[in-house]
């Protein structure tokens, strides 16, 4: 459907002896870019395919960048969330870098103040006192202090009590090494603790597929965990993403709708032991309610299935997604399974995981399918009807009959007690 119709103006002049055609003149309102790009290219009221650009990847990412993000200072205000998205190189990086920085902001300090004290110029003087014993250099410093942090405590270079700046020091340094120790070795622990990984032991099926289930018209696709580990909790949920416009005229790009998979009834609670077909009823409230197999081709939607849950080992909550163009909608197919029976066991055939076989399935809407069904019970609704209104006229007429022999009897009677008074 195309989003919008050339507007034509024709001009009329006022004189009334002749009438000049004046030129046609086409109105653009101004538009979003994803509207404009829809713009008819002809006045045949015809639109051009355009390939369908996904908004999730078949590997679950997002398939959108954000641009012209000024606001950077907000990413600076949760900065360990901004640690844990980054990529492992640039977060081990940080990770490096931030000791590092910290040995040797602190073993400057350390080297700082043995050489104001003078330290420097006494070394090997066994009557001086020194603020650090055995620091004779910025070398020494910065493993002084890589001790202090880290609690090593080699014994060789120690702090003297006459030295109140380097008591000082160390307790400043000793919280700073503590509070450093707890954000990174948290941010890596949650960094390698994140159940990404396992979220790529969730698969959905390559293909949706279209067919009759219980007399309905449903859309189907597969999801099944490859480990033996079960996701706790699982739920799933499928959105449909579709530009739109409204009444208005207001253009909505990637509208995301809902698609009910069992949420009223529960089904959408998955006990994910084995692979499992989820199901969508195609009915009045289902966006596909009006779409048939010859209108599926030219639709430009994406199904987007997420898939949630927690992970048993260790209560963190994961999410697989994936997603199906209308090029990969297949409508009369089912799944082939892929659960048997074996001696004591159920095995499971994940080679026929993403397979498909054709079935018979009606080529009609879920809409024509409801109303040919109901023209269909239409003749004999009528003719129940017209039997139960023939079957009362029968009965008025019976008692209209019997009424009037009555009446005739009853005067026959009544004629004869006359004639035997006389």
């Amino acid at each position: 459907v195309c989003l919008f119709l050339m507007a034509v103006n024709v001009l009329e002049e006022d004189s009334m002896e002749q009438d000049i055609e004046s030129p046609v003149t086409i109105h653009q309102p101004k538009l979003p870019k994803q509207a404009r790009e829809d713009l008819p290219k002809n006045i045949n009221k015809e639109c051009a395919k355009r390939k369908i650009q996904r908004y999730v990847r078949k590997d679950g990412k997002c398939n959108v960048h954000h641009g012209n993000v000024r606001e950077t200072y907000r990413y600076l205000t949760d900065i360990f969330t901004t640690l844990v998205d980054l990529k492992w190189r640039f977060n081990l990086l940080i990770f490096v870098m931030v000791y590092t920085v910290t040995w040797l902001f602190f073993g400057m300090i350390w080297w700082l103040i043995a050489y104001m004290r003078g330290d420097m110029d006494h070394i090997g003087d066994s009557t001086w006192t020194p603020c650090v014993s055995n620091l004779n250099g910025f070398v020494s410093a910065f493993l002084f202090s890589i001790e202090t942090e880290t609690t090593i405590g080699y014994g060789y270079r120690v702090i003297t009590d006459k030295c109140p700046e380097g008591i000082i020091l160390l307790l400043v340094q000793s919280v700073l090494g503590s509070i450093v120790n707890a954000f990174m070795v948290g941010c890596m622990f949650v960094k390698i603790s994140q159940p990404k990984k396992r979220a790529e032991t969730l698969v959905f099926s390559t293909n949706a597929v279209i067919s009759m289930r219980d007399g309905k018209l449903c859309l189907m696709f597969r999801v099944g965990d490859l480990r033996n580990s079960h996701i706790v909790e699982a739920s799933i949920r499928a959105k449909l993403i579709k530009s739109k416009q409204t009444k208005e005229g207001e253009f909505i790009p990637l509208n995301q709708t809902d698609i009910n998979v069992g949420y009223y009834t529960g089904d959408d609670r998955l006990f994910l032991v084995s692979p499992l077909i989820i199901s969508h009823e195609i009915n009045q409230q289902s966006p596909f309610w009006e779409i048939s197999k010859a209108q599926l081709p030219k639709e430009e939607l994406e199904i987007v299935v997420i898939l949630e849950g927690m992970v048993e080992a260790t209560g963190m909550t994961c999410q697989a997604r994936s997603s199906y163009i209308t090029s990969e909608i297949l409508w009369g197919y089912r799944f082939t399974p892929v659960l048997t029976l074996e001696d004591g066991f159920y095995e499971v055939d994940y080679n026929s995981f993403h397979e498909t076989y054709e079935t018979n399935t009606p080529v009609y809407s879920a809409k024509e399918l409801a109303e040919m069904a109901s023209r269909a019970e239409l003749p004999l609704t009528w003719s129940v009807s017209s039997k139960l209104d023939q079957h009362a006229e029968l009965e008025t007429e019976e008692e209209e009959k019997n009424q009037e022999d009555q009446n005739e009897r009853n005067g026959d009677v009544a004629n004869l007690e006359n004639e035997s008074k006389v």
